[in-house]
């Protein structure tokens, strides 16, 4: 008797349990008191598990909202080193590389095209201030057309913004000019070389002006940069002091430009490609009066006569395709500005230069010496070095 009512006991138990284990959802089975849901129903958006792999947690953060506790579980899968939500993110990384990459590409290649014609344009039409005139011009008109045609959405701008824009127009301007004229009389890979000298001049007026300092390691790098420069200046077969020293003008212009830039432009929310817009049209009002008064209109007017008996019509073609050019390299590389840091604009800077170097060296047939070689080499690698030590 009394095992009877032990057994009847047991089996009463036993339906219980098993009545209160099918009434329990499978989701609550799975789930332990104590450790956090997946809950990837709710999510917005779908994402692919593999339903074979286990999933690990790799964070858990809580927070309250509507004063009731929420956990918020994060999972990867076993052989993945990274939540699924970072997913976007690396193609979010790589579509920016991808989109750097472009930026430097199209930069490059739109400054070899300009530095070749602007040379053709040179040796048949020699008169760099009308030359420097019209490349402003022709970017100035191309962002016009773009803003009335709503291409490009216009910057909204004050008298402040002009105002703090014109130191940057006259340092743009004469840089601009002096670079054109360095063309005019020597080689293009001369006239870049001497400009790779830039950072020395910058180094030298931030510390002797601004009173800034810097590393050892930065002085040092200006070593090579100096020398580099002095050899090839030296060794240049086809050397005129002109050209020589509207390259070093251009240089120290430009390293005036970009400090009255920093200056200037800070809390100014301007686009780079906009920026260098206005920058144009503030230099071309500043340059034209000055055109006219070194070479005027009775000099131009009898070059392009002669230039036309010599060249023919494609000097047309030269003229305009190294105004379209010109400004089409320095609206991308403002443009780049926006996408990257100033290191690694400087040695995009770098490598553009050997582009240019290495191009107009083939396609004008320059001659070089091996010790002119050596001495561009130099100054490049000091350029490189330089950025290095400043990051």
């Amino acid at each position: 008797m009394s095992l009877s009512v032990k057994q009847s006991a047991l089996s009463a138990c036993m339906d219980v349990s098993n009545s209160v284990v099918h009434r329990r959802s499978p989701s609550t089975i799975c789930r332990s008191s104590f450790s956090p849901s997946l809950n990837l129903q709710n999510k917005p958006k779908r994402t692919n598990l593999s339903v074979s792999k286990p999933l690990h947690v790799s964070s858990i953060e809580s927070f309250f909202k509507e004063k009731k506790p929420v956990i918020q579980c994060k999972a990867y899968e076993a052989d993945k080193s990274q939540p699924i939500e970072a997913a976007g993110e690396v193609q979010s990384e790589t579509a920016k590389r991808v989109k750097i990459g472009i930026y430097f590409a199209t930069w490059w290649a739109l400054n070899v095209v300009f530095n070749i014609y602007n040379k053709k344009v040179l040796n048949a039409y020699p008169y760099p201030w009308l030359t420097s005139t019209l490349s402003l011009a022709c970017g100035s008109l191309m962002m016009l057309i773009s803003w009335a045609t709503r291409i490009a959405e216009a910057p909204k701008t004050d008298f402040e913004f002009w105002k703090s824009l014109f130191p940057v127009a006259v340092a743009h301007t004469i840089g601009h000019v002096a670079a054109t004229v360095s063309m005019s009389k020597v080689a293009v890979s001369f006239t870049h070389i001497i400009k790779s000298g830039e950072p020395a001049f910058s180094v030298l007026v931030s510390r002797f002006l601004l009173g800034e300092t810097f590393p050892p390691s930065v002085y040092l790098s200006l070593v090579p940069i100096i020398g580099g420069c002095a050899l090839a200046a030296v060794t240049e077969l086809n050397f005129n002091m002109t050209g020589f020293m509207g390259a070093m003008i251009s240089n120290l212009a430009f390293v005036f430009r970009n400090i009255f830039s920093k200056k200037g432009m800070k809390g100014k929310s301007v686009s780079g490609m906009n920026y260098y817009a206005c920058l144009s049209m503030l230099s071309l009002l500043i340059l034209t009066p000055f055109a006219i008064a070194v070479e005027g209109p009775q000099m131009w007017v009898a070059g392009w006569e002669k230039a036309l008996s010599e060249i023919g019509p494609q000097i047309i073609w030269w003229v305009a395709a190294q105004s379209i050019f010109y400004h089409l390299y320095n609206q991308v590389s403002y443009m780049s500005l926006d996408q990257i840091s100033p290191l690694t604009f400087s040695v995009g800077n770098t490598m553009k230069r050997i582009s240019v170097i290495v191009s107009s060296i083939i396609i004008f047939h320059t001659p070089v010496q091996p010790i002119n070689a050596l001495g561009a080499a130099i100054a490049i690698l000091g350029t490189f070095l330089y950025s290095q030590a400043k990051a």
